[in-house]
């Protein structure tokens, strides 16, 4: 499964995600910060959907609703 990325000026959120158990699948976004250098210990978070799904693909959902979530808080 493709994992999905949006943008809001510096901030990036990935959406992906991740088995975790037998048919159950959870939903986790990456946040990082671009600070306009590329550099290998970039800060990132991570945040889960506190929910499992059934299928990857509900997962996927309910990832990028969180994704959205987070960067509309976000003041830049």
């Amino acid at each position: 499964m493709e994992d999905v990325t949006y943008t809001k000026g510096i901030y990036t959120a990935t959406a992906s995600v991740r088995e975790v158990g037998q048919d159950a699948w959870q939903g986790v976004v990456t946040l990082a910060r671009d600070e306009g250098e590329a550099r290998a210990d970039q800060e990132t978070t991570l945040y889960e959907v506190d929910a499992t799904s059934s299928t990857p693909q509900e997962a996927l959902e309910e990832a990028k609703a969180l994704a959205h979530r987070i960067l509309g808080e976000l003041e830049l």
